[in-house]
């Protein structure tokens, strides 16, 4: 196998910094390349917030790299190997063919009122829209379709690895990977006599699409994983499943099921 150009990104914390010079003495000392700028492989280390920001670091390359997570403090849902494992992991990756496992991305695009241009995002977890100041009300439209008028907190549209995070917590399901889709999940929805939604998660395929229609004058904020947009006259937001996915090289990633067990049940005997 060719020797691989590498880049690392890591969190300050004393732990993953000693990781990470640890880590690059021994990819280079293997033949390796220590690359930044255009890397084959991304290792994130810290948790899942670090490897977040990687992914939004390398996502102009989403085509041409694959990503691997070190962790350095409590197991995380993106993070295969601990701090204590570099040499097997380093020589995994010299010895090992390349493979790797895809998992679904949202495709994001703000559009606005004024005029201005379309701002459009990738999330790896979730996206979220909040009203500011008051009850948030928005139309939900699936494909050209009116499907509710929402009164409440907020949504959440989140792809299935983030199903496990900021969704979970808001009453939303977990999605296998796999599953090629994304979840609409309300905010403390209001439902009463008067107003009434679905009250319960969507999940839409990826032939279909979501807008979320926001009222004229009000303010808005959206998040797309831990970055926020803060701005009025939002006119929508359109969601999809994206047409790129993220890869993560699977020399031994673990199962999905077992990370659920693993961080929300734990020893079961």
């Amino acid at each position: 196998m060719e020797n691989l150009k590498v880049a690392l990104v890591y969190n300050q914390v004393e732990q993953s910094v000693l990781a990470a010079e640890k880590l690059k003495k021994l990819l280079v000392a293997s033949g390796n390349v220590i690359d930044q700028e255009n890397p084959d492989i991304v290792i994130s280390i810290g948790g899942d917030g670090t490897l977040l920001s990687a992914f939004h670091l390398y996502i102009h390359r989403l085509d041409h790299v694959r990503f691997l997570g070190v962790h350095t403090g409590h197991l995380g849902f993106y993070t295969d190997w601990r701090d204590y494992e570099l040499e097997e992991l380093v020589e995994t990756l010299c010895n090992n063919q390349e493979e790797n496992v895809s998992y679904p991305l949202l495709d994001v695009v703000i559009r606005y009122r004024d005029g201005r241009a379309d701002k459009h995002f990738f999330a790896l977890n979730e996206s979220t829209i909040k009203s500011l100041h008051r009850t948030m009300v928005a139309d939900v439209y699936i494909k050209e379709e009116l499907f509710e008028r929402f009164r409440g907190d907020g949504v959440s549209i989140a792809t299935p690895t983030g199903s496990t995070a900021y969704n979970k917590s808001i009453g939303g399901a977990v999605l296998h990977p796999s599953i090629e889709a994304i979840q609409l999940t309300e905010i403390a929805s209001l439902n009463n006599r008067v107003f009434r939604t679905v009250g319960s998660p969507l999940v839409i395929s990826k032939e279909d699409w979501l807008e979320i229609r926001l009222p004229q004058g009000g303010e808005h904020i959206v998040t797309v994983d831990q970055f926020s947009v803060q701005q009025a006259d939002i006119a929508s937001v359109y969601y999809r499943v994206a047409p790129d996915k993220i890869r993560f090289a699977s020399y031994r990633h673990m199962d999905f099921w077992h990370r659920v067990r693993e961080a929300f049940i734990g020893d079961l005997k």
